[in-house]
């Protein structure tokens, strides 16, 4: 007897029946508006350093403002994410990795375009520190994940991250000010601002490490054992 005759002996056609569905393995993710703010970080950011590297009229506000947008996004995507009833995982951790993405992108071309009144290197060993920082706490999360340990972030990362978002406006701010408004302000206007955005960003990699000493602290048993 061929297969089908045996099926059709065990499951004899029914019209009154539904025939039964084979249940699919995987479910294909929806892209929610949620998702779609947070990924928008992604193609911001080259538009942003593009423009932080052009000398026409404005660029610089362009720059500005757009960089506001999308950091504002950050806290407007986890909003429209609880309104919706649309939290997920792939939200939490794409937000995340975006906000590294976009942060660090930022932060070398503020370095790379000279932001920092020639202090470049110091910038950028801060820089160093704090993409070190971001590496090996990103590793930890792996290898907790890897034991069915989730590692949230905590207060000091939140911290750390609206810091560093400061200290990336302020400079950027600094910048525009400069270039743009430079014949309607006086010219301490942009240097008070630059150098605030220099003080931010030392403090941001200050954060930074200090995140990543309590991150350690907390679960740093999860890499040792």
């Amino acid at each position: 007897m061929t297969a089908a005759g045996t099926l059709h002996r065990q499951y004899p056609y029914n019209p009154g029946i539904a025939k039964p569905r084979v249940a699919r393995s995987t479910r294909a993710m929806r892209f929610t508006v949620a998702n779609w703010l947070t990924v928008s970080r992604v193609p911001a950011m080259f538009v942003i350093v593009w423009l932080m590297n052009r000398e026409f009229a404005w660029a610089a506000t362009i720059a500005f403002w757009l960089f506001i947008a999308a950091a504002l996004t950050d806290w407007f995507d986890g909003m429209v994410a609880r309104a919706r009833g649309e939290v997920s995982s792939f939200g939490r951790f794409m937000d995340a990795v975006i906000d590294k993405v976009m942060v660090i992108g930022l932060m070398i071309a503020l370095v790379v375009g000279k932001y920092f009144m020639g202090h470049e290197v110091l910038a950028m060993g801060l820089l160093l520190c704090i993409l070190g920082r971001e590496f090996l706490v990103s590793g930890m999360r792996m290898a907790a994940a890897t034991k069915g340990v989730v590692v949230e972030a905590d207060t000091g990362g939140k911290v750390k991250t609206f810091v560093q978002l400061n200290a990336i406006g302020w400079l950027m701010g600094a910048r525009m000010f400069a270039r743009d408004y430079g014949e309607s302000l006086p010219a301490a206007v942009s240097t008070v601002v630059q150098w605030t955005g220099m003080g931010l960003y030392v403090l941001s990699a200050v954060l930074t490490i200090t995140s990543a000493v309590s991150y350690f602290r907390r679960h740093g048993h999860v890499v040792l054992e």
